[in-house]
């Protein structure tokens, strides 16, 4: 077996090792930062700000209407008490009274829209939380499905860490060393075979004598343009 073969086939190993990491990594990501999730409860969170406002506007203008109130029935009530006599006194009652009215219209307004927004931040809460029961529901199945994705990756991994073993074994020390070096710097692949006379990762014509000494049980020969060591079938 040529030096450039074990190589190339611990190469197949670690490559489908780098796709069974880089798929882990996305379904963690996944998993822990879901954008429209947090977007949901963010929309819950402010939803619930605002209802909870809109609703002490509500009680606050409900108690200025009811204190309101009791200062007209007890300016009514001195007024038709039979308690005040004097005719100008009786008259500022009247006016008093006409004000008081006046402002509890006002008051009584201001009551009506703050029931109004209460209302709709209230449809707006039960919304928001229904769409965020809807997407706790859809990503609680797709979650699932990843968990059982992610388990059986992992599953993978060890299978594919033994192959890796066993595909080390053989290979001398020094060209590992040279082949971990290359596929650093090459992106994961230090490894390339030659097909129709072409290195496949550059497109680089590999000539004869080139090939032949691929094949040897020792040596290792790198295409002469982008460096990768060459493997011929």
């Amino acid at each position: 077996m040529s030096a450039s073969l074990g190589l190339f086939r611990l190469q197949q190993v670690d490559r489908q090792i780098d796709r069974a990491r880089t798929q882990l990594e996305t379904i963690q990501k996944t998993l822990e930062n879901d954008v429209e999730l947090k977007a949901a409860l963010l929309h819950v969170e402010s939803a619930q700000t605002d209802n909870h406002r809109a609703g002490h506007a509500m009680k606050n203008a409900e108690a200025e209407v009811d204190a309101q109130k009791i200062k007209i029935e007890q300016a009514e009530s001195s007024l038709y008490g039979g308690n005040v006599k004097n005719p100008k006194e009786l008259q500022e009652l009247q006016k008093d009274i006409a004000s008081l009215k006046k402002h509890l219209a006002t008051l009584e307004e201001h009551e009506l829209e703050t029931m109004m927004k209460a209302e709709t931040t209230e449809n707006e809460l039960q919304n928001a939380k229904a769409e965020l029961d809807k997407i706790q529901a859809r990503l609680g199945s797709e979650h699932g499905k990843l968990i059982e994705e992610q388990a059986a990756l992992f599953k993978q991994l060890e299978r594919l860490t033994e192959e890796r073993e066993a595909s080390i074994a053989p290979i001398e020390t020094g060209l590992l060393q040279i082949y971990e070096n290359l596929r650093h710097q090459k992106r994961g692949v230090a490894v390339v075979e030659v097909i129709d006379n072409a290195c496949t990762a550059c497109g680089t014509t590999v000539n004869a004598s080139f090939q032949q000494n691929a094949r040897s049980q020792k040596q290792l020969v790198n295409c002469p343009s982008c460096g990768r060591i060459i493997f011929v079938n």
